[in-house]
């Protein structure tokens, strides 16, 4: 039965119920329980079915969202599951972790005309996960099995969105991960409160029953080189993403109690997931009974800091050199930390770090936002005099991520890389100099979202399926046709 839509008039916008910051300080669960299906559908009707709906434009992966929304509203949930599935490889998970409030939410237009925006991602994880419940996600079956293999190396988020969509057009599809485990961040490097890790294993499983060849703790450059691999098949794409922590050199730098970023959180997820975790077990990467400063800004940072309160640190602090209106990551998730008991200290940046064998406190500077730079954002400027110390026994850097040295890992000297060390490609064929090898994701466009990894992944499928398609017709025989779903 249909179910009138624009409801936004006399329906006020409503988040699934949201766990006390108390309880949530205890456990790793996620913030956000989900939604009924009477709530879903009536949260699903606020939706004004725009012309022109600027919540689709404003999403990386251009997802059909009004439709899905209508198709819930209607309580069509599995037709609405196909519209989302569609255009996403893991709508689960972006439902979960994307930045809605900066992208398809943010720029909705019952948002923008001050009635509040539809709760878009709280949905697509409805929908999803009632998908999976109902075992409407399927592995996909090709029409017909092609003769072609792609390897991809790293199986993250571009890697797992590439390798979907080409064992749907009938290719055999091999994905290589240096870990042991499928899924880079979102299985090691997005906390469980955020992202749970049987979320991430699901869609793992659902990748081995398709039939793509898994294999885990693989090194390219140690087991094989990328050469090798590439003599292995038909095409090669790099999806590795970035996970050389950025770093600023300052006094007391080497001592005992700073740590990476990704080293805390990975330790801390795999601690999670029942690993035995050195770093942890010692207390390096352990923030229980200790005065926490993380420093940084973006989302990364945040689930240091909301890590360290579920870890039962005596006090955490966010040093950002910036203010709230300027910071990158989202702005739920420092609303979750402050609820949690986090403390902002805003425009303030490292100067010093105190110590003799371990670090004791950070020496920081406050800091004046000048002039606007080109990009709109006002340009940090250290106060003199200022200087003040934040005490600290763990210290942990979150200033995110660059690519690291391909060409030398791969034993790849003729790879192709950027200035900044991402892999170069014509951004036409997603192709690296190198024929045949192709890049996508965070390591060709440095550090980004989860979604738009997807976005590249898939793009970077169609390319392979276009070039390898494209080889089969020089050659003098028939083009393959398209497998569907």
């Amino acid at each position: 039965m249909a179910t009138k839509m624009l409801q936004f008039v006399k329906t006020a916008g409503e988040m699934p119920s949201k766990r006390t910051a108390e309880i949530r300080r205890q456990d790793w669960l996620e913030v956000y329980g989900p939604y009924v299906r009477q709530k879903a559908e009536e949260q699903s009707s606020r939706c004004s079915q725009c012309g022109v709906p600027f919540c689709q434009v404003h999403c990386p992966l251009q997802n059909n969202i009004p439709d899905w929304l209508k198709l819930t509203a209607e309580g069509r949930l599995e037709e609405a599951y196909e519209i989302s599935s569609a255009t996403n490889s893991m709508p689960e998970i972006c439902g979960r972790i994307c930045p809605q409030d900066r992208l398809c939410e943010g720029n909705c237009v019952i948002e923008q005309s001050g009635h509040g925006a539809v709760t878009i991602g709280s949905i697509e994880k409805y929908i999803t996960d009632t998908a999976w419940a109902e075992g409407w996600v399927k592995p996909p079956v090709p029409l017909r099995e092609r003769g072609q293999s792609v390897g991809i190396i790293g199986a993250g988020p571009a890697g797992i969105a590439a390798a979907e969509q080409l064992r749907r057009l009938g290719y055999q599809v091999h994905l290589y991960d240096r870990y042991d485990r499928v899924g880079g961040l979102l299985i090691y490097g997005i906390p469980s409160f955020k992202l749970e890790k049987e979320i991430v294993a699901r869609r793992a499983q659902w990748l081995a029953d398709a039939g793509i060849t898994l294999h885990l703790n693989f090194e390219i450059g140690r087991d094989a080189t990328l050469q090798e691999l590439r003599s292995r098949h038909d095409a090669v794409l790099i999806a590795t993403g970035v996970y050389k922590a950025r770093d600023f050199q300052a006094p007391g730098s080497g001592l005992k109690g700073i740590v990476a970023a990704l080293d805390y959180l990975t330790a801390s997820n795999r601690t999670g997931l029942g690993d035995d975790v050195p770093g942890f077990a010692d207390g390096t990467l352990n923030a229980a009974g200790k005065r926490v400063v993380v420093i940084g800004g973006g989302d990364t940072a945040m689930d240091c800091v909301r890590t360290a309160v579920r870890q039962g640190a005596v006090s955490v602090k966010c040093l950002y050199r910036r203010n709230r209106a300027n910071m990158p990551g989202s702005q739920r998730e420092v609303q979750n930390a402050e609820e949690e008991g986090v403390e902002f200290v805003w425009q303030a940046a490292p100067e010093a770090f105190l110590g003799d064998a371990a670090v004791t406190g950070v020496r920081a500077h406050s800091i004046h936002l000048g002039v606007a730079d080109a990009t709109g954002r006002q340009s940090p400027v250290v106060i003199e005099g200022s200087a003040h110390t934040i005490e600290a026994d763990l210290v942990v850097k979150a200033l995110g991520f660059d690519p690291e040295d391909l060409p030398t890992l791969f034993d790849a000297p003729g790879l192709p890389v950027t200035k900044w060390g991402t892999v170069r490609v014509d951004h036409k064929t997603m192709m690296t100099a190198v024929e045949g090898i192709f890049a996508a994701g965070d390591i060709v466009r440095g550090a980004s979202l989860v979604v738009w990894a997807i976005r590249d992944g898939r793009d970077a499928a169609a390319a392979i399926h276009s070039h390898l398609a494209a080889a089969i017709a020089r050659n003098g025989a028939a083009v393959p046709a398209v497998a569907a779903e």
